[in-house]
């Protein structure tokens, strides 16, 4: 039964550190690292990309052992000064807690070495953008088994359960893991994230991979989040979109083999407005949050999104100042 299950998870955090910029106006530029060059892109993995800045992360690995946070490995990621922070599996709770200490030792840390972090969903245009990647599995605390595996290893009827609540909820609560215009920005054609709700095994063209990890780490990692979202909110939400699936017996899609990016039956709400009128009508998501956090929430991101509209950007004043 359900009253003995335990989430597990284990979070990914993506970051950038540009230059610092004190005018909004103007467009993030890349830092200059040790060797005084400026930093560039596509060096996924790259132990040299990352030595550029360890001074910095020198800072960061002392102030979290203080801290007590879980950390467990930094790489630099694929975008130019994007680095990718992973923390250890654990309580949900205290992780969102971690994730919270770790966004504010990180900014104070750069603004140390004169540069910024951002946490933005897509701070840089022709850049990837930083997610939070969620990795999730469950345990029976009475056994302290993982219920995504069956006796002989195969994935359980749960785990694909798990699954199917993923893809079919994460479009109806899209705006916990996306929560800004910005953030939207991220699932434009062409970028590194996933547009969609597939699922496949080692996969990252899809929002839902599994791992290949063995019978008793099997989980999902739901690739849809932005770094920008509220970790609390996101990783309850994505919790509750598996264990909707687990209760109510919703099963998967048929797994992915190959490019995801074309698919286009699991597609997700593109703009902020949709995602929050699908959240606005889901009386699933109603009965389980409670029309109280949705009427709140929903309203205080439309209220942001119009002062948003106020603001004239620089593409406006570029291709339309004469050209209308």
């Amino acid at each position: 039964s359900d009253c003995c299950w335990q989430p597990i998870v284990a979070p990914e955090m993506e970051f950038s550190l540009p230059k610092r910029c004190e005018d909004p106006d103007f467009p993030l530029q890349p830092p200059i690292g040790r060797s005084g060059r400026p930093e560039t892109g596509r060096q996924s993995f790259s132990i040299e990309a990352a030595n550029e800045f360890d001074p910095l992360f020198e800072d960061v690995y002392d102030w979290c052992e203080l801290q007590e946070l879980d950390l467990d490995t930094l790489i630099h990621e694929d975008g130019t000064a994007q680095m990718e922070i992973n923390f250890r599996h654990g309580d949900a709770l205290s992780l969102a807690d971690q994730i919270l200490v770790f966004k504010r030792t990180m900014r104070e840390a750069a603004l140390k070495h004169d540069v910024a972090a951002t946490f933005m969903a897509k701070p840089m245009t022709g850049e990837p953008g930083s997610a939070m990647h969620l990795h999730q599995s469950i345990i029976d605390i009475a056994t302290g088994k993982n219920v995504f595996s069956n006796e002989d290893g195969t994935m359980s009827q749960l785990f694909l359960n798990h699954i199917g609540g993923l893809q079919k909820f994460i479009p109806e609560l899209l705006p916990l893991f996306a929560p800004n215009v910005n953030s939207f920005r991220r699932f434009l054609p062409d970028t590194s994230a996933p547009v969609n709700v597939e699922w496949g095994e080692e996969n990252r063209t899809v929002g839902l991979r599994v791992p290949d990890a063995g019978p008793q780490n099997r989980r999902v990692e739901n690739r849809l989040p932005g770094a920008d979202a509220n970790p609390y909110l996101a990783i309850a939400a994505s919790l509750l979109c598996g264990y909707i699936g687990m209760v109510e017996g919703h099963n998967p899609s048929a797994p992915v083999v190959g490019r995801g990016y074309e698919r286009r039956n699991l597609r997700l709400p593109l703009t902020i407005e949709d995602a929050l009128e699908r959240m606005e009508n889901s009386k699933t998501i109603e009965k389980y949050l409670g029309q109280k956090f949705i009427t709140g929430y929903v309203a205080v991101k439309r209220a942001e999104h119009e002062n948003f509209k106020r603001v004239i950007s620089s593409w406006e004043r570029e291709f339309l100042l004469f050209a209308v």
